[in-house]
């Protein structure tokens, strides 16, 4: 790292500015965050896809998405030919390109991990990187349980550092987005995620099996689907062969906004997945005052902050529990929002971004204590 601490990054991403999901989404705030701190002022991000219009903040410089066989060669035409102090990988697959362009310049290399793509043992190639890796940054205590069963790291250099949530997604009026869907005096259920028929862990199709019982119990039941993709004619043939096509309905990808109104109107935000790294949606439901309702597995709990902010239960209660949420008295929303705000916010993940940053430059005494447990120095 330079003398004065001002790091050039090159930053090797899936998806950034520009893109859909929670990966996208974390490496949005991430890379901010890393502008924010002033340690971090010059990054270039070289993504593999960016579908939507891409507006990345001052200080951050986004090249045009690419194939596989051109992003490597952009790869190492921008590591190799231009000032680069740190590597970031927004994805293990990309960590061994990285890990190549950080050996040649001798930069710093750090290497981000998110869910499933760590929990199935790495190529050899990918564990090689993280192993050359300066820091391995994961979502979840699940997550760094699992790298370090896979890699021969040091502990110490496995950090979790924890999503955060925007600051659009706040409680408020929902009257207007339950009159325009047609919701009236209906419970509603919600799930935000990809339909991907290579990623049918988020669990649509369990609450689609559980709602027959819950109406059955009196429960006069709408459940929401946010999110595209090809598993979406599955899910709505499960959904007409329980006799629910006029109860489950498909959204699609929502704008930012539109979405934040859809979480409002929702009386539980359910997500009974078993492969999440974390579960952004978890937060955002959560910070406009809906609460949210996952299942014992992978990162979840700790988006859940064990049970703290939301309910926790295993798969085979599913069904009991939404109905009992249903039947509880509403939240205080405000009351709830804040609390995801007071361990989820922006302040808090800017300063754990900050912390991350004086690991990386060998600088531990610029942190405190608090923020090692927040990060995970100490899990």
């Amino acid at each position: 790292m330079p003398a004065d601490g001002k790091s050039r990054c090159l930053a090797l991403v899936s998806d950034a500015f520009g893109g859909r999901g929670g990966i996208a989404q974390y490496n949005r705030d991430l890379l901010t965050a890393f502008v924010v701190s002033g340690w971090m002022p010059s990054i270039c991000v070289l993504p593999r896809q960016a579908p939507d219009p891409a507006f990345p903040p001052e200080g951050i410089r986004q090249a045009a998405p690419r194939g596989r066989v051109g992003y490597a060669v952009a790869a190492l035409v921008s590591g190799l030919t231009k000032p680069v102090d740190v590597v970031f990988c927004g994805h293990i697959h990309l960590a061994p390109l990285g890990a190549l362009i950080a050996r040649a310049r001798g930069a710093k290399l750090v290497v981000q991990t998110h869910g499933i793509e760590v929990w199935s043992r790495p190529t050899r190639a990918r564990r090689a990187a993280m192993e050359k890796s300066d820091l391995i940054l994961c979502v979840s205590r699940h997550t760094r349980r699992t790298v370090l069963d896979q890699a021969a790291v040091t502990p110490e250099s496995v950090l979790v550092l924890s999503n955060t949530v925007g600051d659009a997604f706040t409680p408020g009026d929902d009257t207007a987005i339950r009159r325009s869907l047609g919701l009236h005096d209906k419970q509603v259920l919600l799930t935000v995620g990809r339909l991907d028929s290579r990623e049918r862990y988020k669990g649509q199709d369990r609450v689609i099996a559980a709602m027959p019982n819950l109406i059955a119990q009196g429960h006069d039941l709408i459940y929401l689907i946010v999110g595209g993709g090809d598993d979406r004619s599955r899910l709505q043939d499960l959904a007409r062969e329980a006799g629910l096509a006029d109860r489950v309905r498909f959204l699609g990808q929502l704008k930012p906004e539109h979405l934040v109104e859809v979480y409002r109107a929702a009386d539980l935000f359910v997500m009974a997945s078993t492969g999440e790294g974390f579960g952004i949606s978890f937060l955002e439901a959560m910070a406009c005052g809906t609460p949210a309702l996952g299942l014992a597995a992978g990162g979840a709990r700790d988006a859940l902050a064990d049970g703290a902010l939301g309910t926790i239960v295993e798969d085979g209660d599913l069904c009991e529990s939404i109905g009992r949420l249903l039947r509880s008295p509403k939240p205080d929303r405000q009351a709830l929002a804040a609390d995801v705000r007071a361990r989820f916010g922006r302040q808090l993940f800017e300063d754990s971004v900050k912390a991350v940053l004086g690991r990386l430059r060998n600088a531990p005494d610029a942190l405190r204590p608090d923020l090692d447990a927040a990060i995970g120095f100490s899990r």
